[in-house]
Parts: structure tokens; sequence; C-alpha cells
């Protein structure tokens, strides 16, 4: 695989990431990386996003996930392939 072939992977974080504007903050950072995608809270409280770019793009945006915006307080991420269908841009869902 190389850096220029597009990736789809779907997060799930976890932590305090509700309310304190982690899919504002993330969907900005998506947009900087080039990612197209979506973000959106859970109703059990997590924040579940799907980003599809290049390989360094994804792993750049994961980091960022990790630690969220300066209020959040990440406890973990998790992610995985998708074959789902990001669109065009970046939103918040």
């Amino acid at each position: 695989m190389t850096n220029s072939e597009t990736i789809t992977r779907r997060y799930r974080v976890r932590g305090r990431v509700q309310g304190v504007f982690f899919r504002a903050s993330a969907r900005e950072q998506a947009r900087e990386l080039g990612l197209s995608g979506w973000v959106r809270n859970l109703d059990d409280g997590c924040v579940e996003a799907l980003a599809a770019g290049g390989r360094e793009a994804l792993e750049a945006f994961e980091r960022w996930l990790a630690r969220g915006p300066e209020q959040a307080a990440v406890t973990g991420v998790s992610s995985e392939a998708s074959d789902e269908d990001p669109g065009r841009g970046f939103e918040i869902r």
C-alpha cells in the first residue's frame, strides 16, 4: 500500500468527550489534514468518527483523537477499517 491510497477508518473515542467542543475541534483537525468523513456524539457518551485519507494523515488524526481539545479527557480510542463511503468534506452529524 502506498501513502497515496485512500484508507477509511472508523474511530470510537471514550472519556469526557461530549460538551467540550470535541466534534468541532475534530472537524477542524480533519480538514487541516485533508480528510473526508464525519464525527458525531453517541448516546453512551462516546464520540464516533469516520475518516478517509492517506495513511499518514489518518495516523495524525488518531493521535489527535487520543488527546482531543484542551477540555477533553480521553480515556481511549479504538479504530477499525471501514468500507463506508465518507462523503465529501468533513462534517459534524
